[in-house]
């Protein structure tokens, strides 16, 4: 992208959020946006040397990988017609890989600024956001511990809180499907979510959850999120709270997609498949969300 494009994206504006909408993903009959969000589940973003990362994980690799992740942003840029004002992201290794993120691509031409906790994730990852500091003003932010029956904190991700002036978004990455339990987790996790939106919303303020919910959401509509044993999924979405109204789509940039040699079309060209480095960005295509302010 020429850096007057980037100028011209980056020109600051007035964020005002939605009313009246059920907590799904609508498309509004009429409406103009006034927010545009972003989320992605980055597949293992850590820094090389991490010990929960793969040992043929290099710096020249993870190099590559921030720069995919900066240019991905920008083209998601052109696609909605402004830099997203918030990029929320899962399976981040630490608050390092987003400086470099940030500070060693063009991303740092950007006014973007970081909100990240580290959780009690037993692989050491987290949630994280970056925000435009032009468009929004944070009020406040804290990662909400999932906690167990006896109210022991769950070693899985947090949940993000960010607060800004008119509204609240909520990063999440709910637990996998795999193990014991993995069903109560996962609707722990919602309840959780849905408790934090109502408190929100309750104080006036509207939010959207976004997010890898690890659950198919809103049937199977295509092309999703993810593609596991050829079939597209839709995992990756998100859940609107105190009269917020949006819509949300995948962004399938043909760069973050390769041929799905075992049962045809196209899936996301991921940075690992197993051992072998295959060099893309993630097993999971970003999540673009437009949030609606509607005409009188």
């Amino acid at each position: 992208m020429k850096l007057t494009m980037i100028a011209l994206l980056l020109m600051p504006g007035i964020l005002s959020p939605a009313a009246a909408a059920p907590e799904t993903a609508p498309t509004p009959d009429s409406g103009e946006t006034s927010a545009v969000v972003m989320f992605w589940n980055l597949e293992n973003f850590f820094e090389p040397g991490d010990t929960a990362a793969s040992p043929y994980w290099t710096a020249r690799r993870f190099r590559a990988k921030c720069n995919g992740i900066a240019k991905t942003i920008l083209e998601a840029a052109d696609h909605a017609g402004k830099l997203p004002d918030a990029i929320g992201f899962a399976e981040v290794g630490n608050a390092v890989v987003l400086r470099r993120l940030i500070n060693g691509t063009i991303l740092g031409k950007t006014d973007y600024r970081i909100v990240h906790y580290d959780s009690p994730d037993r692989r050491g990852i987290d949630c994280a956001l970056l925000y435009r500091s032009t468009r929004l003003s944070l009020r406040s932010s804290s990662a909400e511990h999932l906690r167990g029956p006896d109210g022991e904190t769950v070693a899985t991700r947090d949940i993000l809180v960010c607060v800004f002036d008119s509204l609240a978004l909520l990063v999440n990455h709910h637990p996998s499907k795999l193990g014991s339990g993995a069903a109560d987790r996962r609707a722990a996790a919602m309840s959780l979510m849905r408790h934090l939106g109502d408190s929100l919303a309750a104080e006036g303020i509207p939010s959207l959850c976004v997010g890898d919910f690890n659950d198919t959401l809103w049937g199977k509509d295509l092309p999703g999120t993810i593609k596991y044993n050829g079939v597209w999924e839709k995992i990756d979405g998100g859940f609107g709270f105190g009269g917020l109204q949006f819509r949300d789509e995948a962004f399938c940039s043909p760069s973050l997609l390769v041929p799905d040699r075992s049962h045809g079309g196209l899936k996301p060209r991921r940075t690992f498949n197993g051992p072998k480095y295959t060099g893309g960005i993630s097993d999971h295509l970003p999540v673009i969300y437009y949030i609606y302010t509607l005409k009188n």
